[in-house]
């Protein structure tokens, strides 16, 4: 996800639903996850979010932090 800045903390949904605003998403009552797999998506990226099972090799991602402690 080269198109996201790295964040070294989780993410609160204020920042997410920011973010999904910024790409023209609307959040309205999307959960965390679908609201992330449509920012990953809208980015050109495969939402991917909570799929880790604590491992990712994609260090660029904005969500990974969140993302490795996520199991869905």
């Amino acid at each position: 996800m080269a198109a996201t800045k790295v964040a070294q903390r989780r993410m609160g949904m204020p920042e997410i639903k920011k973010k999904a605003k910024g790409l023209g998403i609307t959040p309205g009552k999307m959960k965390k996850t679908d609201l992330i797999h449509a920012i990953q998506t809208a980015e050109g990226c495969t939402p991917c979010f909570g799929w880790s099972n604590g491992e990712c090799s994609n260090t660029d991602c904005c969500f990974r932090p969140d993302c490795l402690k996520t199991r869905l």
